[in-house]
């Protein structure tokens, strides 16, 4: 449960840091950097995303003797 709760801090953090820098290149009149920023944080978020679901689908395989 504890990495659990990490991992959604870490989401947290990633999403508020993201959307600091975009505030920020939008105010700057860059709006081309403001929307990479905001794309490569969503496909770290994604990629965290999938770490986890991978993790529970062996979980589920372990559970059920399937491996």
């Amino acid at each position: 449960m504890n990495q659990d709760m990490q991992t959604l801090f870490q989401i947290a953090a990633i999403g508020i840091i993201v959307a600091m820098i975009h505030t920020v290149l939008k105010q700057m009149d860059k709006e081309d950097y403001a929307h990479w920023v905001t794309l490569i944080g969503f496909v770290v978020v994604l990629f965290m995303v999938v770490r986890k679901l991978n993790m529970l689908f062996s979980e589920i395989k372990t559970l059920f003797f399937l491996q």
